[in-house]
């Protein structure tokens, strides 16, 4: 397929000669009205109605138990392997073929990751891969699983789901469940997905959601957790608030708590953009169902969602037919002003994760190689806007 071919095909879709980025947030509701609040009222911090709101809003989406705002996805994530008791020197088996925050919430904790393959129903993390990985380096005792060579604790496993698309949820839960290990999801970019009509973020002991500029919905910066019971919800809340006791004056914290709270501002823009989250998600699905009919006589694969699943196409992918392909679309694509990328290098790759523990990564390295992220953003002419 000829890349001037493509770039039109993209100019033609979201109807302008401009440059097209890959995902740009759109703003189309209450969004200046609820921030115009904030600031009227002068509660543009950490106390305001609109946290309180945007966190129900999430619960009821996702059913979470308890959703927690933060003031970014790494600070989510940061919490929910706090709350999981993961603590400096223990292992998170993880996978390899993420964004560099899933490590380096670990790294700021003390802790390491360990890294297992991908799967290509999913992106994500690779059951069998996993299964193999512990067989071969742990072993369950008194004292819970660990490292075979070190005894270092592995204290759980943190699958990313991919662009969206969920991972093989039940089958890694069962695998997690029989070495006696907690399943963190790294949900940051994955609200709107489904697993078997059920919500990412919610089948582990916590889930982490981002919501950066880039993401489905965004309140500039933010994150949120995702809490499996009102209990360890209210535990995470209070950590996230630097676990300051209620008083009306004093001021008691009764542990080292975290200072990761979202501002009033962010929330607000969070409040009116989840008011518009299903009309995003049907476009972003529109919009994948365009891609995969223009590539489907093509040499190109358009990566899908899952048959267990409903995706929200956050990031749409094309898997090249070799490395030289993929050179080739990511310059001129790029030179042509709209943008394309390749995903993120390997975990190993970068210097500080290099001597990290890892199983075979076969199938990440080929996606790394080959894969190309398309333009994404909803398409305005849909919507209205």
């Amino acid at each position: 397929m000829d890349c001037n071919c493509f770039v039109d095909f993209v100019r033609d879709t979201y109807s302008t000669n401009e440059f097209i980025p890959l995902h740009a947030p759109t703003f189309s509701g209450n969004e200046n009205k609820y921030v115009k609040e904030t600031i009227d009222s002068t509660f543009v911090s950490s106390v305001g109605k609109f946290v309180d709101d945007f966190e129900k809003q999430v619960e009821a989406y996702t059913r979470s138990s308890r959703a927690v705002a933060t003031v970014n996805g790494t600070a989510a994530l940061h919490t929910a392997l706090h709350m999981a008791g993961v603590r400096a020197n223990d292992i998170v088996v993880t996978q390899a073929l993420t964004f560099v925050a899933t490590c380096n919430a670990l790294h700021h904790m003390g802790a390491e990751p360990a890294f297992v393959d991908i799967s290509p129903v999913s992106l994500g993390l690779c059951p069998k891969a996993l299964a193999e990985f512990l067989e071969q380096y742990a072993e369950v005792t008194g004292q819970g699983t660990v490292l075979k060579s070190t005894k270092q604790r592995i204290k759980a496993v943190v699958p990313m789901h991919t662009f969206g698309h969920p991972v093989e949820l039940e089958e890694l839960m069962l695998v997690c469940q029989n070495w006696r290990l907690p399943l963190i999801e790294d949900a940051a970019e994955s609200l709107g997905s489904f697993y078997k009509g059920q919500h990412t973020g919610t089948f582990g002991e916590y889930g982490a959601i981002s919501f950066n500029g880039n993401k489905v919905i965004t309140t500039g910066g933010g994150g949120m957790v995702l809490c499996k019971t009102l209990d360890s919800g209210a535990h995470t809340k209070h950590l996230t608030t630097t676990a300051k006791v209620p008083h009306p004056y004093e001021f008691f914290h009764d542990e080292a708590g975290f200072n990761y709270r979202m501002p009033n501002l962010n929330a607000a823009l969070g409040c009116a953009q989840m008011e518009a989250l299903p009309m995003f998600i049907e476009n972003k699905r529109q919009l994948a169902q365009v891609y995969r009919d223009f590539f489907n006589d093509s040499d190109f694969t358009f990566v899908t969602e899952p048959e267990y699943a409903q995706s929200n196409y956050w990031l749409n992918a094309i898997i090249c037919p070799n490395p030289q392909v993929r050179e080739k679309m990511l310059k001129e694509t790029n030179e042509n002003g709209v943008m394309t990328r390749p995903i993120w290098q390997l975990m190993h790759r970068l210097p500080m994760y290099k001597d990290c523990l890892r199983g075979n990564l076969t199938y990440s390295e080929f996606i790394e190689s080959h894969l190309i992220n398309i333009p994404s953003s909803p398409i305005k002419k849909l919507i209205g806007v």
